[in-house]
C-alpha cells in the first residue's frame, strides 16, 4: 500500500471515529424531557429548586407554584394584593419558606415578600419608593443573606441587601459607576448569581458596553469588569451563573427581532475579570436564562473540572440548548420554545419554566 493511500485511510478513519464520538456522546447524554402539570396557565418566569422534591417557581398575574415530590404536583397560589404583578423572581429555601420579587406598572409594585408557612400566608418586606428604580432580580447566599440588584438611577444603582432575612438596606454606596443607559434584564431572576459565603456577579446591558459588576466580600466592594456580549438599549448581558469562585458563564443577545443572530455565551475563568466568548450556542434572540448542571459534562476527562461544564440555556422563542463543555459544544433540545428559566437541583432533577404555566423536567440521568 503506497503511502498517498494509507494516509488517506487514516484521516478517513480518525474523521469517521471522531464523528461516531459525537454522535455517542450526543445519543449518551441528550436528557430526558418530561412536561408536568403547574396548575396555573399564567407564564412562569423564574425557577428555583431546593433539592430534587423541592421547588418553587413564580410568574406573571401574582402567582407562585411549589412542588414537594418533584413536580409529580404542583400547587399553584396567588399572592393577595399582588394579583396584578408579576413575579420575576424566586428564591426556594424549604417547603416553607421562600422569597418572591415583583414588578408591575408603578414604582411601589417592585416588592419583596417572604413567606414561613408553605405559601399561606406572605409578608411584604420591601416596598420601592424611588420612582425611577426597576428590580429585576435577586440571589441569596444564605436562607438570611441575599442581594436584590436595580437598573440604573441617574448613575447609580440603587441595590439592596439584607443580612437577617428580614430588612432590606440600600448598598448604593458600595456599587460602581453606571454607565449612561446601563441596566439588566428581569428576564429570568439569573441576572444576578452568588457563589459560596460572599462572591457575587451582576450582569448587564443597556449600554455601550454589557458588563459584569462582581463582590467578593457580600456586597460591600463591587469591581466591574467588559464582556465581549452585544450591548444595546436592547441588548445586553441577561444571566450569569458561576460554578466555583472562578468558572461562570455569562449569557444574552438583543431583543429586536430584526436582529435575532446575537445570542452568546462567555466564559471566565478569572472570577470574572476576563470573558472570552464561546462557540455561537443554536438558538436565537436573547438567552433570558441558563444554569449548570453539574456533574454531567465531560465526566472529568479535563482533570479539575471533574464534569461540572455542562449548562443548558433557553431563549424563550428562539429556543433551548445544552452543553457538556461549557459552550465548546453545542446540542438543541428539539421542540422546546417559549421557556423563560432554567436550574438545576442535580443531573436527574432540573425545571424549565415558561409560557402558559408550562414546566418541563430535565434530566441528564445515565
Amino acid at each position: 500500500m503506497s503511502k498517498r493511500p494509507l494516509a488517506v485511510f487514516l484521516i478517513v478513519a480518525f474523521c469517521f471515529a471522531a464523528l461516531s464520538s459525537a454522535q455517542e456522546r450526543s445519543r449518551v447524554h441528550q436528557p430526558n424531557l418530561t412536561p408536568q402539570t403547574s396548575g396555573t396557565t399564567q407564564g412562569l418566569i423564574a425557577v428555583s429548586p431546593v433539592n430534587e422534591r423541592i421547588v418553587w417557581a413564580s410568574g406573571r398575574g401574582g402567582t407562585f407554584v411549589v412542588t414537594t415530590d418533584g413536580g409529580r404536583t404542583w400547587k399553584a397560589g396567588v399572592v393577595p394584593g399582588a394579583e396584578a404583578l408579576q413575579f420575576r423572581d424566586v428564591q426556594g429555601v424549604s417547603d416553607r419558606v421562600a422569597y418572591l420579587q415583583s414588578i408591575g406598572d408603578n414604582p411601589t409594585d417592585f416588592r419583596i415578600y417572604k413567606t414561613v408557612d408553605g405559601g399561606a400566608n406572605w409578608t411584604m418586606q420591601f416596598q420601592n419608593q424611588n420612582p425611577s428604580a426597576f428590580y429585576d432580580c435577586f440571589a441569596f447566599w444564605t436562607p438570611k443573606r441575599g442581594i436584590s440588584h436595580s437598573d440604573s438611577v441617574n448613575g447609580v444603582f440603587p441595590d439592596l441587601r439584607t443580612r437577617d432575612g428580614r430588612h432590606w438596606e440600600d448598598i448604593s454606596s458600595n456599587m460602581p459607576p453606571a454607565l449612561p443607559g446601563e441596566f439588566s434584564f428581569a428576564s429570568s431572576g439569573t441576572c444576578v448569581a452568588t457563589q459560596g459565603a460572599r462572591n457575587a456577579w451582576i450582569t448587564t446591558g443597556g449600554a455601550a458596553t454589557a458588563r459584569i459588576l462582581a463582590t467578593r466580600d457580600g456586597g460591600d466592594n463591587w469591581n466591574a469588569y467588559d464582556t465581549p456580549l452585544v450591548s444595546s438599549p436592547s441588548a445586553g448581558g441577561f444571566t450569569v451563573a458561576f460554578r466555583d469562585p472562578w468558572h461562570g458563564i455569562v449569557g444574552g443577545g438583543d431583543l429586536d427581532p430584526s436582529d435575532p443572530n446575537n445570542a452568546g455565551t462567555a466564559t471566565s475563568d478569572d472570577g470574572g475579570k476576563t470573558w472570552t466568548l464561546t462557540n455561537a450556542p443554536p438558538v436565537t434572540g436573547a438567552i433570558f436564562g441558563l444554569g449548570y448542571v453539574r456533574g454531567v459534562g465531560d465526566g472529568g476527562r479535563r482533570g479539575h473540572d471533574d464534569g461540572d461544564r455542562a449548562v443548558v440555556i433557553t431563549a424563550n422563542d428562539g429556543g433551548a440548548a445544552w452543553t457538556p463543555d461549557e459552550g465548546n459544544t453545542w446540542f438543541a433540545l428539539p421542540d422546546v420554545s417559549g421557556y423563560w428559566a432554567v436550574a438545576f437541583a442535580s443531573p436527574e432533577a432540573g425545571w424549565l419554566v415558561g409560557t402558559d404555566g408550562r414546566i418541563l423536567k430535565i434530566s441528564f440521568r445515565r
